[in-house]
C-alpha cells in the first residue's frame, strides 16, 4: 500500500519568497520560515536557493533535522545548452548535499545563463543536442549516487513549452517534475502530461495559477516577475490549474513521490498579521487543507 498523500506533502522557500533571482523580493530568513514549515504540520521541504541554508552538506542537513524536516530534493538552475559549458561539476556539489540530507531528488532548470526568468535566446539544434545529452549524464551521475535526476519546466528558461517538455521527454532518460503552474504559463496541459506521461513523473511541484495573468505572460504584456508580483500564483484551489484531476491521474497510475508546494511570491517586506501584503503561513495552510481534500475525494 502506498504513503498517503498526506504524507507526502513538502513546502518549499519560494512559498516563503525567498529566491535566487536577484532583486526578486524581501528574503525572510531561514528560521522563520522552516519553523512556520513545522507549525503547519509539513514533514519535509526542498532545500531553497544557494545561500539559504548553510554550505556545507552535513550543515545543510543538521540544520534541517532541528526543526523535524527531512529534505525532498533542490531546484538546480544551470545551463545545460552550450557546448563549452559542462554543467556536471555544479550538479555534483548540488548532489552532495542531497545525499548527506537524505534527499531523493534533484530538480534541473535549464537556465539560459542569464538573470531572471523575464526573457530567454532560441535554442538551436546544436543546442538541443547538448542538452539532451547533458540530461542523460547528470541522469547517470544521480543514478550512482542513489538520486533521481528531474528536469523542469520553466519559465524563462530553455525548456518551458509543453512542446519543449514533450521533446525532452522523446530524447532523453531523464525524469520530468511536474510543474503545474509553470507548464501552464508556458502554454502546457499540466492534466494532459500527467495523464500521458505518469510512469515519466518522478517529482511534482504543486502550484495553482490565475489564467488571466499567465495568458498576459504569453502575450508579451506582462513579464513573469511582475505577474509573480501581481498575483499570478494562488493557493491550490484558488486559481485556475484543475489540481484534483492531475492528483488522481498521478495517484491511480502509482505515483508515490512528493508533492511540494509552491506559490511563488514576492514580498515587500516581512509579513505582519492582518497587513495587505502576502501571508505565506496563510497561504500555504490553504493549500495543504485544499491538497487534502482533492486527495480523500480521491479514495
Amino acid at each position: 500500500m502506498s504513503t498517503p498523500v498526506a504524507d507526502r506533502i513538502a513546502g518549499a522557500p519560494i512559498s516563503w519568497g525567498v529566491c535566487e533571482v536577484p532583486g526578486w523580493g524581501h528574503q525572510l530568513d531561514p528560521d522563520t520560515v522552516l519553523r512556520q514549515m513545522r507549525e503547519l504540520g509539513l514533514s519535509a521541504t526542498e532545500f531553497g536557493p544557494d545561500g539559504f541554508l548553510p554550505d556545507d552538506p552535513q550543515a545543510k542537513a543538521a540544520t534541517l533535522a532541528g526543526y523535524g524536516l527531512k529534505a525532498v530534493g533542490q531546484f538546480v538552475p544551470v545551463v545545460l545548452h552550450d557546448p563549452g559549458h559542462d554543467p556536471l561539476p555544479e550538479v555534483e556539489r548540488a548532489m552532495e548535499g542531497l545525499v548527506a540530507a537524505g534527499a531523493s531528488t534533484v530538480v534541473l532548470a535549464a537556465a539560459t545563463g542569464r538573470e531572471g526568468y523575464d526573457d530567454r535566446p532560441a535554442l538551436d539544434e546544436s543546442g538541443w543536442a547538448t542538452l539532451l545529452g547533458n540530461l542523460d549524464r547528470i541522469t547517470g551521475a544521480a543514478s550512482a549516487r542513489g538520486l533521481v535526476a528531474t528536469l523542469h519546466p520553466h519559465v524563462g528558461t530553455m525548456i518551458e513549452s509543453g512542446e519543449e517538455t514533450a521533446r525532452v521527454l522523446e530524447g532523453s532518460r531523464v525524469g520530468l517534475c511536474l510543474d503545474t503552474g509553470h507548464l501552464l504559463i508556458g502554454g502546457g496541459d499540466p492534466v494532459a502530461v500527467a495523464r500521458e506521461h505518469p510512469g515519466r513523473i518522478a517529482h511534482v511541484h504543486l502550484k495553482d495559477v490565475r489564467l488571466d495573468w499567465a495568458r498576459r505572460v504569453q502575450a508579451g504584456e506582462e513579464t513573469y516577475t511582475g505577474a509573480v508580483a501581481g498575483g499570478m500564483y494562488v493557493p491550490l484551489g484558488a486559481g485556475d490549474v484543475d489540481i484534483a484531476a492531475i492528483v488522481s491521474a498521478l495517484e491511480s497510475h502509482g505515483y508515490t513521490g512528493w508533492y511540494v508546494l509552491e506559490q511563488d511570491t514576492i514580498l515587500t517586506g516581512a509579513p505582519a498579521a492582518g497587513g495587505d501584503g502576502p501571508d505565506p503561513a496563510a497561504d500555504v495552510r490553504a493549500s495543504v487543507e485544499h491538497l487534502l481534500t482533492v486527495a480523500k475525494a480521491g479514495t
